[in-house]
């Protein structure tokens, strides 16, 4: 048998900012992101901007993807971003999703979500948007 090249799986965060306590949809991309390789940290709901990022930067992770059905995504997921800046993993890209308005998407990435995802987005979508997101703060990190 020939040995494979071992490539060390990109891990991911997932989490539900705030006070939203659906989380189907963040364990469906969970789960689809770890059958395709990722090695996956959920958070579970109800987590702060301050609990997801220190998580995030403890567990040093290529990537965040958040979660909000409740509408607060115009303030969580900037807020989240800022709590990553302040711990020192401000080079950590952010991917969000969930019931957001089209009007809101352009205003999301102006504020740094690296991507934006609304229900029914294809699973190979979020997957490559992920596997982009971690080359590049692989790359960048020098990792």
């Amino acid at each position: 048998m020939a040995e494979q090249e071992k490539k060390s799986p990109y891990r991911v965060l997932i989490g539900k900012p705030g006070l939203d306590g659906h989380d189907r949809g963040a364990k469906f991309i969970a789960r689809a992101l770890r059958d395709e390789g990722f090695e996956v940290i959920y958070t579970g709901i109800r987590r702060s901007a301050a609990e997801i990022a220190a998580t995030a930067v403890q567990e040093d992770v290529d990537a965040v993807g958040l979660s909000s059905l409740s509408g607060a995504h115009l303030r969580l997921f900037p807020e989240v971003i800022k709590e990553l800046q302040t711990r020192g993993g401000g080079d950590i890209p952010v991917l969000g999703g969930g019931v957001i308005p089209d009007e809101d998407i352009e205003l999301l990435l102006q504020a740094g979500v690296s991507a934006v995802f609304t229900p029914g987005t294809a699973a190979e979508t979020f997957i490559n948007a992920f596997t982009e997101a971690c080359e590049k703060h692989s790359d960048d990190s020098g990792q």
